[in-house]
């Protein structure tokens, strides 16, 4: 059978799985097994098992639970809802100040945990309803809530970051280097969006009313909310680019922080202990299990042939190096729809990294394209990772075609940070060649 016909029936079967509601993890493993079992018999079993080996092979991947585990801890604790109302306060008087406090916040989470759901929980439960209150439009609101969680995709600790790293053969402490200006780029850029936005549309985002902001004597005091915050992430991003730790023992060292922050402001307690711990549980557990997934379904996919389809869409065309990095780019766009962003590594990255480095573009500004286009992933319908946790959390007011519509002027912005750091590599490798040095 032809790697066309392959591809069809590997793909439509696990858009097939997804759409009828099965996990990201069955619908990858469970059609490349099924397919494999088919062509090859039952000793293509091993491939599993092999993908599950891999996986545990990989003790840099402690790193994700501890992280998780300190982005839980300030959201149960509630250290994430004091940094809000800090934010809230000190940008009154700034036009859609609530939205822009909540993309501030997401940054710090971004900053802490190196994933998006600790910041939808957080913002979703504590800023989304406020900003309702306030007049807030349906589409800005859940809007700025995605993008902004989107965020722990690019800065640094990002999860995803670690495993590129892994897969590319790459420096982890470089990844997370190159990500930190493109992160506070897109973190900017979104913000600017909501404040022109507000400016030009005030209905869409009522301010603050005067009466309601506080004096100076008393914002000031609340810029204690940030300072836990701001030690814990200069600590544990202190520690890997500077070469002290690593990234291992700083996320570790990190969580042992915010479990101290939590008992500091006498908020630790066996509820937020336990609460931490099972929700660090459940989204390691899901990682791991579409880390398999994708493991397995790269090795089938690989040795039916993808290497040659994929080389002959990208490299065949005629083409010069930059036009088949936005093949690339454009491919990963798609993907993105409808798959996990950890799939889409698994699967495409043994055979990107290795065209890429023939092309002679540095792995790293790859890496934080990468990064940056995941970004975008968890925000696209039909099957965005952001979509569904929004929709989790937000009032029954809000339908799930609402959440559709209003993430699409911040996917734009996504994109427009994604062609800049293309345009000028320098922002992604500034800073890793200036701390690692230049290749």
């Amino acid at each position: 059978m032809s790697i066309g016909w392959i591809t069809v029936l590997l793909f439509g079967g696990m858009f097939l799985f997804l759409a009828a509601g099965f996990p990201v993890a069955f619908g990858l493993g469970g059609v490349c097994m099924v397919i494999a079992f088919w062509l090859w018999g039952p000793d293509t079993v091993a491939m599993a098992l092999f993908g599950a080996m891999s996986i545990v092979r990989y003790s840099l991947l402690i790193c994700i639970p501890m992280f998780v585990f300190m982005g839980m801890m300030m959201y149960h604790s509630g250290i994430a809802d004091d940094l809000y109302n800090m934010f809230e306060h000190w940008l009154a008087p700034i036009p859609g100040s609530l939205a822009a406090a909540t993309v501030g916040v997401c940054t710090v989470f971004a900053a802490m945990v190196g994933s998006v759901d600790p910041a939808i929980l957080t913002m979703g439960t504590t800023a989304l309803p406020i900003m309702r209150r306030r007049g807030y439009s349906k589409s800005l609101v859940t809007g700025c809530i995605m993008a902004g969680a989107a965020l722990g995709f690019l800065i640094p600790p990002s999860v995803i970051a670690i495993l590129y790293a892994l897969v590319a053969k790459e420096s982890i402490g470089k990844l997370f280097a190159g990500g930190l200006f493109p992160g506070l780029l897109l973190s900017f850029l979104i913000i600017t969006y909501i404040i022109v936005r507000a400016r030009l549309q005030p209905d869409v985002a009522p301010s603050i009313p005067k009466a309601e902001r506080l004096p100076w004597r008393q914002k000031l005091p609340l810029l204690r909310a940030a300072a836990a915050p701001l030690i814990i992430i200069l600590v544990t991003m202190g520690t890997i680019l500077s070469g002290l730790a690593t990234p291992v023992e700083a996320s570790a060292f990190g969580a042992g922080l915010s479990a101290i922050a939590a008992a500091m402001k006498r908020r630790l307690s066996w509820e937020v202990i336990k609460d931490s711990l099972l929700k660090t549980l459940e989204l390691t557990a899901i990682a791991m299990w579409i880390f398999m997934a994708a493991l397995t379904f790269g090795k089938v996919y690989s040795a039916l042939g993808a290497k040659d389809l994929i080389e002959l869409i990208t490299v065949g065309l005629p083409l010069p190096p930059m036009g088949i990095l936005v093949i690339i780019q454009l491919t990963w766009f798609v993907l993105g729809m409808v798959l996990d962003d950890t799939a889409i590594l698994f699967i495409t990255m043994p055979i990107y990294v290795p065209i890429i480095r023939l092309l002679g573009f540095d792995p790293v500004w790859f890496g934080v394209l990468y990064l940056v286009n995941m970004q975008m992933a968890f925000c696209t319908p039909p099957f965005g990772y952001c979509l569904f946790l929004m929709k989790g959390v937000a009032p029954p007011d809000i339908s799930m075609m609402d959440i559709y519509r209003s993430v699409w002027p911040f996917v734009g912005i996504q994109a427009i940070a994604l062609v800049i750091v293309m345009l000028f590599p320098q922002l992604a490798l500034w800073l890793p060649n200036l701390l690692f040095g230049g290749r």
